[in-house]
């Protein structure tokens, strides 16, 4: 996998994204020629005000006043119409930019390797689908379209200031440069305080998930009053920050009310001097009274939009790394012509798995490791084998089974799936001949059909029950509400751990992999369900190739070969027989476990 993080895209990203944007093209610029006209017409309506002060009541006349009030509520029509469809169409685009965007990224995501997953949490990667899209399609749509309104509506207003009374004008244009750098140096402080804002708000957005969902932890080890503490502490920083941030903000509005202030003073003072004295209509003075007050407020709104834009570089970069991202295992060109893609599959092509696999000569270290994990390890493994590994807790013993996924790739030699090198064929059609049944199971939200038929979707309803009973689960869905249409709850936490496990074991015999690799999956299971399973093992292995990393050395006896790991790297294999007799690591470690699982007999 390789992250460009040192992305630096000119004007906001947009290049970058205008793949996702230029479909919306059209839009977009109907959508700036319409904010342009809004601008306009807002402009225009102070020339209203002046002409009825001119003609009707400096004349005091009414003649032509129908005419005049139908061309207003006529061009107040257009007005209204303009801002609709405006409005309407930039909710369109940001839906859909933002839609776009997310597609695109949770497309990527499933055809990177597990090696990111690893490096990047959760949280990190559903900030980049949901959050950074998200501000991205604001910033495409309502963002732009206030640039585009409060830019076109204060050049509008100077060109109309100059072209009614240049002296006048001059006057209301030398608070304009004021104006700009008040806003900066204010914004400047607000940007600054609202992200410290944010940070301490995530941390107690932290803390308070940590006080409850380890409320059985906190209340073991007696910490309340640490939690409690620690929780005042962060909630306090975020009143006075948030307050020293208030105190800006009030600053801010009042700075700019009264630069508006200030132009309304330099207006009537100047403009009721030259009334008076004739050079200029009582109309034309109520014009520069309007844009005196109307003007500062665009300005503010243009340099804190423009802060915003700015500040979405950062979720636009973020975005665009992920975009960028590679995976450490892709299929080659060659390959997905011929056997199609994660999303587009060429079935026709893909050839029947038997089930050899072999190790040549692999040597492999994680991509974020330091050491070798696999030196020029070679291993057979025909049609049908049983591979058992075994291991202390975080000796390694899932890395075999991730180069046989293709989890990873190795970082030199080659991995054979019978007689070809599993990079020739694409991963699709690998993993769809592969059945994994995890220590940590994972049922999605639905039922328990639907999560059946995750294995294989043309399942019958006979071939279900036949799985479960397999797995000794068919009781635990019968006994359920509604059977096979019984909601399991997000991620199965209407289950017990042991039920999830069997579920799982049952979905991956309805895909009827010729691959079965079982992550120490029963663990999590009691003593006698786990008889219940070895019996079903026994039998769903059959002519099948099949890993299983073992904890519980006791379910291995019988596997035709034993690769024991210790500190990453395989050291010694055999049959448990052989093991045994070598009195090496494999034996101190099933004498351990025996002793144990006798005292613990005793005990019961």
């Amino acid at each position: 996998m390789n992250e460009n993080k040192n992305v630096k895209l000119p004007f906001f990203g947009i290049p970058r994204l205008i793949p996702y944007i230029k479909q919306y093209a059209p839009k977009i610029i109907f959508m700036i020629i319409l904010g342009v006209l809004s601008s306009l017409i807002d402009s225009v309506f102070p020339i209203f005000n002046r002409y009825a002060l001119d003609n009707f009541v400096g004349k005091k006349t009414l003649e032509g006043l129908t005419l005049f009030v139908i061309l207003y509520v006529v061009v107040l029509v257009i007005q209204v119409i303009d801002n609709f469809i405006c409005c309407y169409m930039c909710g369109q685009v940001e839906l859909s930019v933002d839609r776009d965007l997310r597609n695109a990224a949770f497309s990527h995501l499933q055809t990177l390797s597990f090696a990111y997953f690893n490096q990047n949490n959760v949280g990190y990667i559903h900030a980049r689908v949901m959050s950074d899209t998200g501000k991205i399609g604001v910033m495409v749509s309502w963002r732009m379209m206030d640039i585009v309104w409060q830019g076109a509506y204060i050049i509008f207003v100077l060109v109309m200031m100059l072209a009614l009374n240049v002296k006048l004008a001059l006057y209301v244009m030398i608070l304009v440069p004021i104006a700009v750098v008040l806003v900066m140096y204010f914004q400047a402080k607000l940007v600054v305080l609202n992200r410290k804002i944010r940070e301490i708000n995530s941390t107690i957005t932290s803390n308070f998930n940590e006080g409850i969902t380890g409320a059985r932890a906190i209340k073991t080890l007696v910490v309340e009053d640490k939690i409690q503490r620690d929780f005042e502490e962060d909630t306090t920083k975020m009143r006075s920050t948030s307050i020293h941030a208030t105190h800006y903000s009030a600053f801010f509005t009042s700075a700019i009310t009264m630069m508006s202030s200030i132009a309304l003073s330099l207006v009537l003072w100047r403009g009721g001097i030259i009334t008076l004295e004739g050079v200029t209509q009582i109309g034309t003075l109520s014009v520069f009274l309007s844009y005196a007050l109307g003007l500062m407020e665009p300005v503010q709104n243009v340099i804190v939009t423009l802060s915003e834009l700015i500040a979405v570089q950062v979720n636009v970069e973020r975005l665009t790394r992920l975009l960028e991202t590679e995976s450490d295992v892709a299929d080659r060109k060659e390959v997905i012509e011929k056997y199609g893609d994660t999303f587009n599959p060429r079935k026709e092509n893909w050839e029947e798995l038997i089930g050899d696999v072999e190790f040549k000569d692999v040597t492999f270290k994680y991509p974020d490791g330091d050491e070798y994990v696999l030196t020029h390890f070679n291993l057979k493994v025909p049609q049908g084998t049983n591979v058992a590994i075994v291991g202390e807790t975080g000796a390694g013993k899932s890395t075999l089974v991730n180069l046989v996924c293709r989890f990873f790739k190795p970082t030199s030699g080659q991995i054979l799936i019978d007689g070809r090198d599993a990079a020739d064929r694409s991963q699709l059609w690998l993993h769809s001949n592969i059945g994994y049944v995890l220590q940590t199971p994972h049922l999605f939200s639905g039922t328990v059909r639907d999560n059946l038929k995750y294995g294989n979707p043309d399942a019958t309803e006979e071939e279900i029950w036949e799985a479960l009973r397999l797995v000794s689960a068919d009781g635990i869905v019968k006994r359920m509400d509604k059977g096979l249409d019984s909601d399991v709850g997000e991620d199965g936490g209407m289950l017990s751990t042991g039920e999830k496990q069997l579920l799982s074991f049952a979905r991956a015999l309805l895909a009827d992999p010729r691959i079965l690799v079982l992550d120490e999956a029963t663990a999590s299971i009691d003593t006698v369900t786990e008889k219940a399973i070895q019996d079903a093992i026994e039998i769903v292995t059959k002519g099948r190739t099949s890993f299983v990393i073992a904890h519980r050395l006791s379910t291995i006896v019988d596997a035709d070969i034993i690769l024991v790991v210790n500190d990453g790297k395989i050291i010694e294999r055999g049959t448990h027989k052989e093991l045994m007799a070598m009195h090496g690591y494999y034996y101190d470690l099933f004498t351990k476990q025996f002793d144990e699982a006798s005292t613990d007999a005793v005990f019961e």
